[in-house]
């Protein structure tokens, strides 16, 4: 399952999420300002709590609102 790090004031965050939907994918939200774990982990996995964050498993993941190291992240 896709994750997006993300919180709900953020613009990017939101393109992200409009960009997932058009694309027809599937993917949990984890809001890093309302969890301190989705923070931890958003820092674990990118080194920073920079948002939007996107993984599909964890180790990959791409940092922004970049549509071809989206779709590349994703295999479209």
């Amino acid at each position: 399952m896709l994750k997006v790090y993300s919180f709900q004031a953020c613009p990017w965050c939101d393109k992200v999420k409009k960009y997932l939907k058009s694309k027809n994918v599937e993917f949990e939200v984890h809001d890093i300002e309302l969890n301190e774990e989705d923070a931890i982990a958003c820092e674990k996995l990118s080194g920073d709590t920079m948002v939007p964050v996107i993984t599909a498993d964890d180790v990959h993941y791409v940092v922004g609102f970049d549509k071809a190291k989206i779709d590349a992240l994703l295999g479209i």
